[in-house]
């Protein structure tokens, strides 16, 4: 599998950029989020996930690590597939896909293209299953090394929409600890993943 592509970018089309690589340009498909940092004839790295088909193989790019873990969870869900899931990304970044599964809002994710209700409430109804792992306690009030997370503010809704995007309570509390509880949640979850890489 190839993790990431470093190269230059020497074409940007919708849907997808050309990243040139040691002579040989790979053809990526990426979010519209992702194509906003990207510019021609700059170097880029992106964090790849390829996708084998019988009649084809596919490379996906992300700019952040955050928004190819997302892509990963929702094309683990059934019905939604990698186009699906790149256009999912286009309308909503991953703290707002995060915000709304945790909120229960599947009418926000209709929003893209290719993604009626019925699919929405799945999405909603897979990834609040995949966080129902998360006990009350890491939920509600975490103690790690020498600091305590109160059930107060926003923090606890943070740590389980940053759950839904594949993150432990246990590798979030640090970094949440250090930011102000009275932030909105995603302030919280950006200022989070951020300092997470």
């Amino acid at each position: 599998m190839i993790y990431s592509v470093k190269g230059t970018v020497i074409h940007i089309e919708s849907g997808f950029a050309v990243v040139e690589c040691n002579g040989i340009g790979y053809k990526i498909n990426t979010t519209l989020t992702t194509q906003r940092e990207l510019k021609i004839n700059s170097i880029a790295t992106l964090f790849t996930y390829m996708n084998v088909r019988e009649d084809a193989v596919e490379l996906f790019g992300f700019y952040s690590k955050g928004e190819l873990s997302t892509f990963k969870m929702l094309i683990s869900i059934s019905g939604v597939g990698p186009k699906v899931a790149l256009a999912i990304l286009s309308e909503l970044s991953s703290e707002q896909i995060a915000l709304s599964v945790s909120a229960g809002d599947y009418k926000t994710l209709t929003r893209a293209s290719g993604v009626g209700p019925k699919l929405a409430q799945r999405i909603v109804l897979e990834l609040k299953d995949k966080i129902k792992g998360i006990s009350t306690e890491s939920a509600e009030g975490v103690v790690t090394k020498g600091s305590v997370i109160a059930d107060t503010g926003n923090i606890p809704k943070a740590v389980q929409a940053l759950a839904v995007l594949g993150y432990s309570a246990a590798d979030v509390t640090p970094v949440l600890s250090k930011l102000d509880p009275s932030l909105t949640v995603e302030q919280l979850i950006s200022a989070t993943l951020r300092q997470m890489g």
